[in-house]
């Protein structure tokens, strides 16, 4: 490992492809108006899709990125709705069936974290945490799966009658204590995602996961907005740097196109290594 941040070479993030493999395709991105969420709706909108940005809070922030996207040459609106609520969920799938005619990749990226010791967390956020990130992605993937189903493969369009990608994390796999709430939901979101892309491959739907690691977000701000807690980070990934938003959403503009055709029911780890365990790499 290196000894200081100082040490290590500025991550210089590929330029985005020009290649519009998903053009003509509509994606709904929940949680999309920061963050993750929203590398992920810029990556498909440089390659051609049209957007819907989901949000449920500042909506400044979703106006920026609807802005930011329809400078691209693509359609996009906002949608704030709270993807736990079954009946919101329905009325956004309704209304971007009514604006785009149809869906064809859904990103379920919305989730948030209540942390508590486990003899101190209270039943509300655990009910809230399991709610928008587990809840949430099954109503979601739900309403999707209605709509990939009644219109069918499009081959003009995609090989696929539809992609879901569901946004897991590594600990769907590694324990995190304090955070079981969390955790619990990952893991739900990896056998959730698995079910889904049994029973619908079938009708050639596809449905993966991704499973951010460390990365550059407000959320964990402080595990790396000082060297010293950048240094202490980097312990846990073999690769020597935090992951960038931008990471994940190359990746979910690749697993969403006909390049990635063969793959379903899978969990893509973008993680710089975390899942490797590295605290083993000198105690074999």
């Amino acid at each position: 490992m290196a000894d200081s941040q100082e040490k290590l070479p500025d991550v210089v993030m590929p330029t985005r492809a020009c290649i519009k493999f998903l053009k003509g395709q509509k994606a709904l991105v929940t949680g999309s108006n920061s963050g993750i969420g929203k590398a992920v709706a810029l990556a498909l909108a440089d390659a051609g899709a049209d957007i819907v940005i989901n949000y449920v809070s500042h909506e400044e922030n979703a106006k920026s990125v609807v802005d930011e996207i329809l400078k691209k040459g693509v359609q996009c609106y906002a949608h704030k709705a709270d993807v736990s609520n079954e009946p919101q969920v329905i009325e956004m799938f309704q209304t971007m069936n009514k604006k785009f005619g149809t869906i064809d990749i859904l990103v379920n990226n919305a989730g948030l974290q209540r942390d508590a010791p486990l003899e101190k967390m209270t039943l509300e956020q655990w009910n809230t945490v399991i709610g928008i990130n587990l809840t949430g992605q099954f109503l979601c993937a739900r309403e999707a799966v209605k709509e990939f189903k009644r219109r069918g493969v499009k081959k003009e369009i995609s090989c696929a009658a539809g992609k879901i990608i569901c946004m897991s994390s590594v600990h769907q796999v590694i324990p995190w204590a304090g955070h079981v709430n969390y955790a619990a939901s990952k893991g739900g979101i990896h056998m959730l995602m698995e079910s889904i892309a049994q029973e619908v491959a079938p009708y050639r739907i596809r449905v993966n996961s991704i499973g951010p690691g460390a990365i550059r977000t407000p959320i964990n701000k402080s595990a790396w907005d000082t060297p010293e807690a950048y240094k202490s980070l980097l312990t846990l990934i073999p690769y020597n740097r935090i992951g960038e938003p931008e990471d994940i959403g190359h990746c979910a503009a690749w697993l969403a196109s006909d390049y990635a055709d063969y793959i379903t029911g899978t969990t893509i780890f973008v993680d710089g290594g975390m899942t490797l365990f590295p605290g083993f790499s000198s105690n074999g």
